[in-house]
């Protein structure tokens, strides 16, 4: 049997958070989350998301307002407001879908 080694400085974490620098891996890692209905999982989702545009240097002063007030909602008892959106959008017979914003492209 044939050893295969595998470099042991990339960690799965290093490879999500690359990966999340793509936006609809990002879409789409956020949708999946806000699915599972877990406001701690949630937490942790936007984080890496946030530390994945922090890394690219493409994260606004005003989205680093609002994710510490997400992260501050999703940890106290207050954090059930979107999952009952999500619960009635359900029942409804619909979901709530995340995706990256269109680029508008500047046509001269």
């Amino acid at each position: 049997m044939k050893n295969v080694k595998t470099p042991a400085s990339d960690s799965y974490y290093d490879y999500l958070i690359s990966s999340l620098k793509e936006p609809d891996e990002s879409a789409m890692y956020i949708e999946v989350t806000l699915e599972e209905g877990d406001p701690k999982l949630l937490n942790l989702a936007m984080g890496n998301v946030v530390k994945a545009h922090q890394k690219m240097n493409s994260l606004s002063e005003k989205a680093k307002l609002h994710y510490q007030n997400l992260n501050q909602m999703l940890l106290s008892d207050e954090n059930s407001e979107i999952y009952t959106l999500v619960a009635l959008l359900n029942e409804m017979g619909f979901r709530l879908e995340v995706k990256p914003k269109e680029i508008e492209s500047s046509s001269s």
